[in-house]
């Protein structure tokens, strides 16, 4: 089922929740609305539910209009933050109140709650109370009882954040697995960069009732279309700096720590304020041609798998830079040669 929020606003008295939001989401899509908390992704989610009612725009599932149409006609299946779970039925109970509430037959209900279960795999657990079971498998609960309606749009609001870390890996690939097996467009919301990255197919990131971006994961870290996002979406390094254009057509930034040669300065003219933005994975310790700097190690933090370090470059401004599987010992106060790709540097125009 395809989505289409067309200039979608609301305000809640003086605060402004949303403002003229426009979202396309593809047919068995899953689609990500990703910000801080307060950004509106949870009130855009409420409004496509029917819970919520738009101040102005338009809720489109494929060819019908949704405006005014009640939540329980619009054949959403919606998974809360906090489990929803009725503490006196069992777990079958539990996935089979929406099918009771429809009036179907006792062998059909019995039928695609087992098959609910079975793709949540919790079959083995249908005779127990919700009080007998772990978070994690609650929240499979939940998604089995928004599962076993067949609903043309599957919601999720922030299903994970009630769940620690281990339990949030193990759930991201429960229902990215689901997803791929019933194609059931999903509009899932998060604050957690982690948990879209991982699984969108696309991602809209949100800020202050509007977006900034839309895109696939790749796209929206590596290519951002705005400072928040960069900031937002991971780690980002700052420079201030100045274009420069040499005879040949090459595009330079002149910064208090060096020179910096970068590839994509499309719109950007020559003497323009920029800031100069990377990822901290995009430092590499070695010898380069371009975009090489002498850095001098301030911090060291080891994690196992990779070691974080903040580095000050020339002009005393510090970086932070990160290096996978570490081998060698860079100890506080030594100096090492790195560098950054022209292909991961972007720009943002800055106001001096």
């Amino acid at each position: 089922m395809r989505i289409s929020l067309r200039g979608i606003s609301k305000r809640f008295g003086n605060i402004k929740a949303l403002d003229c939001v426009s979202l396309d989401v593809a047919d068995r899509e899953l689609f990500f609305l990703l910000g801080p908390s307060g950004c509106g992704k949870t009130t855009l989610l409420r409004i496509v539910a029917g819970f919520t009612r738009p101040d102005a725009g338009e809720v489109w599932f494929g060819d019908r209009c949704l405006n005014g149409v009640p939540p329980h006609k619009r054949n959403t299946g919606m998974v809360f933050q906090n489990y929803a779970l009725w503490p006196h039925m069992t777990v079958a109970e539990n996935v089979a109140y929406g099918l009771e509430v429809r009036g179907l037959k006792r062998d059909e209900r019995d039928r695609l709650v087992n098959e609910a279960l079975q793709a949540v795999r919790l079959e083995s657990v249908a005779d127990r109370r919700p009080s007998e079971l772990s978070g994690g498998q609650q929240q499979r609960v939940a998604l089995a009882r928004a599962l076993v309606i067949r609903p043309d749009v599957l919601l999720l609001d922030e299903p994970l954040s009630n769940l620690d870390a281990r339990l949030r890996l193990e759930l991201r690939e429960e229902i990215r697995r689901i997803h791929d097996q019933t194609h059931i467009t999903t509009l899932y919301v998060t604050h957690d960069q982690k948990e879209s990255l991982s699984m969108a197919d696309r991602i809209a990131v949100m800020r202050s009732g509007v977006v900034e971006q839309v895109g696939d994961p790749r796209a929206v870290y590596s290519r951002p279309a705005t400072r928040f996002v960069a900031d937002f979406i991971g780690e980002c390094n700052w420079l201030p700096g100045t274009i420069n254009v040499n005879a040949e057509g090459s595009c330079f930034v002149i910064t208090d720590s060096g020179q910096f040669e970068v590839h994509d300065a499309d719109g950007f003219n020559d003497r323009q304020s920029v800031w100069v933005g990377f990822r901290p994975e995009a430092v590499h310790f070695g010898v380069s041609q371009v975009n090489q700097f002498r850095a001098k190690v301030a911090q060291t933090t080891y994690l196992g798998e990779v070691e974080q370090y903040v580095l000050e470059l020339p002009g005393g401004i510090t970086i932070k830079a990160l290096d996978a599987n570490p081998v060698e010992i860079r100890a506080r106060n030594t100096e090492w040669p790195v560098y950054v790709s022209p292909r991961n540097v972007f720009l943002f125009p800055r106001s001096d």
